[in-house]
């Protein structure tokens, strides 16, 4: 075990500090709240970023740019929605500084803006105000964007990535012709969602729909996908809002349909943030540092020269060149580190702790021997390997790595999922960690006292939830359904 990183049995939330620590993900930055996201932690970004965009573009997505400031007023149009955001909005008042007497600057009170501005928490309203002007007829619709942006919300307690006072993310805004297209959206990118999660992160999430409580503020319906922790904690880990035609008719949007009738526009929202670098985190990783899933590795496969001599070195290189060539020929990531200022012991525990999916070690032996050491930085296994196919037996690797990872985290979840029939049944499973799968009475009423009793909330209502017929945990009254509690992040 690495000595910088604490145990997770010991304390699993400076477990999941240190590791974004010492990988060199993020750190804290000087304005309370924010984080920076270092290089290594924005490359992982990165293909986050890219995998979904190209998923949203092969589902008719198009990219755009909205304002980062919001006109106060525009969020008293829609109840619901400043209700849900007020208590985390920053506001701006003033347009101008000025020096003072003392050498610094101080606020120009004759600067105050006629209106304040709302920095975006999100951005239904001014989009659904620029919507307004987008949309005449039928043949303006479905609007389908998305939005690649930075948003506040301000935190007062603040976990690096999972919880911060500004984080990145991106937003999708569609706009159609009826319900039943919003509808099919909401249900389309919540899939797309899952199967990121899935098949690239490797992080199995259970789909589901929101209670009444629980849903994002000013949608008819919230569907999301929700992911177990290490620590036996849930995370959303991304959400796709049915906004009825609430913002359309708080906005006003209306078009001709097909008879020349005018009616509202129906609306749907989705985003997924930089949250799921700490669910990528906590998903995986160990004692030793980051584990990442291949497809999300920014660095997929590292090699490292063992050697005393330089003539050593000129040797293993030669070798190395025509293997990297191939792997980087299959779309492999790879580099050859043979930096001398540092050992190649730390060399393994550096990437190790980076969570470089596959470690390639060949020093002279393995020269005379035509082959090399493969270390997978999933299960810490090493194999040798020799030289002849290498960049085939790589890639084979890689794919099993990225299957196993999710397996793993699989079995975990299913370990730690249960179903209770009682309330001393339930307290004990929540205890324990994990999901519990139990009766609910459907009254916001009862939701909360279970929040208040116990900390766990109503992860999801599961698609294709099986109906049966029970009685509620806590109060006794009949229920048709179970859902999801769990304690959360």
């Amino acid at each position: 075990m690495a000595k910088s990183i604490t145990s997770r049995e010991k304390d699993y939330s400076q477990w999941y500090i240190d590791i974004v620590k010492n990988a060199e993900l993020a750190e804290n930055s000087a304005v309370r709240g924010c984080m920076v996201i270092k290089p290594y932690g924005y490359a992982i970004w990165e293909k986050m970023r890219d995998t979904l965009d190209k998923m949203f573009k092969e589902t008719g997505h198009v990219n755009a740019y909205f304002p980062l400031f919001i006109p106060k007023s525009f969020f008293s149009r829609e109840a619901d929605h400043v209700e849900g955001f007020a208590k985390e909005c920053a506001v701006v008042t003033h347009y101008r500084l000025k020096n003072d007497e003392g050498g610094g600057v101080v606020v120009d009170p004759d600067a105050k803006l006629e209106e304040e501005l709302i920095v975006r928490p999100t951005s239904e309203t001014i989009i659904w105000d620029t919507y307004r002007n987008w949309i005449q007829s039928y043949r303006d619709l479905p609007i389908l964007c998305n939005q690649w942006a930075n948003v506040v919300r301000w935190e007062m307690r603040t976990r690096l990535f999972l919880r911060t006072a500004e984080f990145l993310w991106q937003e999708g805004h569609t706009a159609h012709a009826t319900e039943q297209e919003a509808v099919e959206e909401t249900r389309q990118m919540l899939e797309v969602y899952a199967e990121f999660a899935e098949k690239t992160m490797a992080m199995p999430v259970v789909k589901g729909v929101k209670s009444a409580s629980e849903r994002f503020a000013g949608a008819l319906d919230t569907y999301c996908i929700e992911a177990m922790m290490q620590d036996g904690k849930a995370l959303q880990a991304g959400t796709s809002h049915f906004l009825g035609q609430n913002f359309a008719k708080a906005f006003d949007v209306k078009f001709l349909n097909k008879e020349n009738q005018l009616e509202y526009v129906w609306a749907t929202s989705w985003g997924v943030s930089t949250r799921l670098i700490g669910a990528l985190i906590m998903s995986h990783s160990d004692d030793n540092g980051l584990v990442l899933p291949p497809k999300l590795a920014p660095l997929q496969v590292v090699i490292i020269p063992i050697y005393r001599q330089k003539e050593q070195l000129d040797t293993i290189t030669e070798k190395v060149k025509p293997l990297m060539a191939q792997l980087k020929k299959r779309g492999i990531t790879v580099k050859y580190d043979d930096d001398d200022s540092q050992r190649s012991g730390w060399k393994f525990n550096e990437y190790e702790m980076k969570g470089v999916p596959v470690r390639v070690a060949i020093g002279p032996r393995d020269l005379e021997n035509n082959q090399a050491e493969i270390a997978r930085r999933d299960t810490l296994e090493k194999t040798t390997v020799p030289f002849d196919g290498l960049d085939q037996y790589i890639e084979n690797l890689l794919d099993e790595i990225q299957e196993n990872i999710y397996q793993k985290a699989l079995k975990f979840r299913e370990e730690t999922t249960h179903r209770a029939d009682t309330w001393e049944e339930f307290e004990a499973y929540l205890d324990q960690g994990g999901f519990v799968s139990a009766h609910w009475d459907g009254t916001p009423e009862t939701e909360e006292l279970i929040k208040e009793k116990t900390k766990a909330t109503i992860r999801c209502i599961p698609l294709n939830n099986p109906q049966e017929e029970g009685t509620c945990i806590l109060t006794g009254k009949p229920s048709k359904e179970r859902v999801l509690f769990a304690r959360a992040y």
